[in-house]
Parts: C-alpha cells; sequence; structure tokens
C-alpha cells in the first residue's frame, strides 16, 4: 500500500505540473490554489506539519462507486438507479483517513502479522483511506472522457485521452487494495476523535456476479474490478463494459468538485473565496462546447 500510494502521489504531481506548464505554452493563466492551503494537517510523527489544501480527518465517503460498477445501471441512462454503499457506515458520520496525532498509531507495530500487530483503530484508518483512494479515482476515471467531448483542439484532446486513462490505473488499483479490508467495528472515540462508528465486512464473500447482471445496484463482489457491462446510450444496444459517469450532468467538473465537498474534503476551509473559484473553474469547463 506504501508503494501504491507513493505512485499515485508522484502521478498526480506530475498531471498539475504538466498541466501548469501546458497551459503557460498556450499563454493561458494557470491556475494557483497555494493560497488556499490552509487547513490544518496531522501532527503525527512522520507528517510535515504543513497546512494543507485538503481535509483527510473528517470524511463521509460515499461508496456506491463500488455497486455503480458492478451493475448493469447505469446513473447517466438511468437516474434513478439505485447503488447500494460498499461500506455504509462510512457514508455516514466524518471519518479519519490519516494518523492525526500519535494517539491514533499508539499500540501499533509492523510485523510478520500486521493483522495482529496493528490496532483495529489503525487497521480502520487504513481501509478508510484504500475507500477513499478509490472514491477520488472514479472521479477522475469519470472526469477526463468527459471533458474531451468537449474539446476542439486535437492536442487537447490527446492530453485528456493521454492523462485519463491514469486515473482509470489509479481507480482500479485502489478497487482491488480496498476490497482485501478486513472485517471489523471500530468507534471513533480516542483524542481528536470524531465518534463516528465504522464497519468493515470481508467483501471477498459479498454476493457475487449474477446472469442478468444486477438490477438492484447490489453486486458487491471483492474481485469485480473490471466494470461490469452496463446501459450506454439506448436500451437497444446490448451491455457494454465503460467508464462511468461520462455525462457532464454527473461526471463533469462541478459534479466531481461537488462530490468533493459532500466528501468532506474541504471542511475547515474558512475562506469563502476558495469554493468561489473552484465552481467558477468548474462551471467554465462544464460550459465548453466542441466547435466543428
Amino acid at each position: 500500500m506504501a508503494q501504491y500510494i507513493h505512485d499515485n502521489t508522484d502521478d498526480e504531481i506530475s498531471h498539475a505540473a504538466f498541466l501548469k506548464a501546458y497551459l503557460e505554452s498556450k499563454d493561458a493563466e494557470a491556475v494557483d490554489l497555494s493560497r488556499f492551503a490552509t487547513i490544518p494537517g496531522s501532527i503525527a510523527t512522520g507528517s510535515t506539519g504543513k497546512t494543507r489544501l485538503t481535509n483527510l480527518m473528517q470524511l463521509t465517503v460515499d461508496t456506491s462507486f463500488w455497486s455503480q460498477y458492478r451493475s448493469i445501471t447505469n446513473i447517466d441512462f438511468d437516474p434513478n438507479a439505485p447503488f447500494v454503499q460498499a461500506v455504509p457506515s462510512l457514508n455516514v458520520g466524518k471519518h479519519t483517513a490519516i494518523p492525526r496525532t500519535d494517539a491514533d498509531t499508539a499500540g501499533s507495530s509492523l510485523s510478520g502479522d500486521n493483522t495482529t500487530s496493528i490496532t483495529p483503530h489503525l487497521q480502520a484508518i487504513a481501509f478508510t483511506a484504500g475507500f477513499h483512494f478509490a472514491f477520488i479515482e472514479a472521479g477522475g476515471s469519470s472526469l477526463y472522457p468527459t471533458l474531451a467531448q468537449k474539446v476542439t483542439n486535437l492536442e487537447v484532446l490527446r492530453v485528456l485521452l493521454s492523462i485519463g486513462p491514469s486515473e482509470t490505473m489509479h481507480f482500479q488499483t485502489w478497487q482491488d487494495k480496498a476490497g482485501n479490508a478486513l472485517p471489523l467495528t471500530d468507534v471513533d472515540n480516542g483524542p481528536g476523535g470524531t465518534g463516528a462508528t465504522v464497519t468493515f465486512t470481508t467483501l471477498a464473500n459479498a454476493q457475487g456476479e449474477t446472469n442478468p447482471e444486477s438490477l438492484k445496484g447490489d453486486t458487491l463482489q471483492a474481485n469485480l474490478i473490471m466494470p461490469e457491462p452496463t446501459h450506454f446510450l439506448n436500451k437497444k444496444f446490448p451491455p457494454v463494459a465503460i467508464i462511468r459517469p461520462t455525462s457532464t450532468k454527473n461526471g463533469g467538473a462541478v459534479a466531481s468538485l461537488q462530490s468533493f465537498v459532500n466528501d468532506g474534503l474541504f471542511i475547515g476551509q474558512k475562506n469563502p473565496e476558495f469554493l468561489r473559484v473552484m465552481f467558477s473553474l468548474a462551471e467554465e469547463a462544464d460550459e465548453a462546447r466542441r466547435r466543428f
């Protein structure tokens, strides 16, 4: 997991640096959000202690992406399609995906059997991180093909079609990793705790692939990390394995940003200008139209 985190981080840093340089090469204004990096971060051993743009310590994670990719139903095609939560309790209350202080790591150590040497509390934090990574990357997987439908310039299209699949690689990796979460229940009652309860189950034992595919959005089998065929464009076509959603309404920039807000990623950001700037950028992206 540590290697995946480092690689994922390197990828995202490279995306930001490339897009900034590319915009500037076209005499376009690159966006600098560093002035909004004011949210206090972790003070656990190993933390840089720097303030952050995002908050990973009070998350309400929507894990319905899990069943969304395992169901024949498609939110773009059927807006009322039901998608159950893979971890219902992560979608309630506020959960931390990183150790906040050394109190969260107390009593834990790495060993030949981390299931016994790492406390259930710290395991719950790690499992939360795994599902949160997948949640974020599900959004990235949808955002790039959604934006690609709006561009005219072929070089810009090449940028979107080249970066986008790397986000999907991240998504599939984190889905696979999250599916290894062990069954446990933890109540976040320690120092700095939110009081939230989280319960993880053995998703490897969950309801598996169905034939026809689930119409109830309830297929949760852990190793179904490749998109199950779903409805697309018109019901006269047979189900097809695709990235979804890819509509502006459900997979566009505003939808992605709103999902991050709902997730609690910006809790602690006290500057009201931040969301104004972010939604303005997102709205401009969604309003772009391809010129033929």
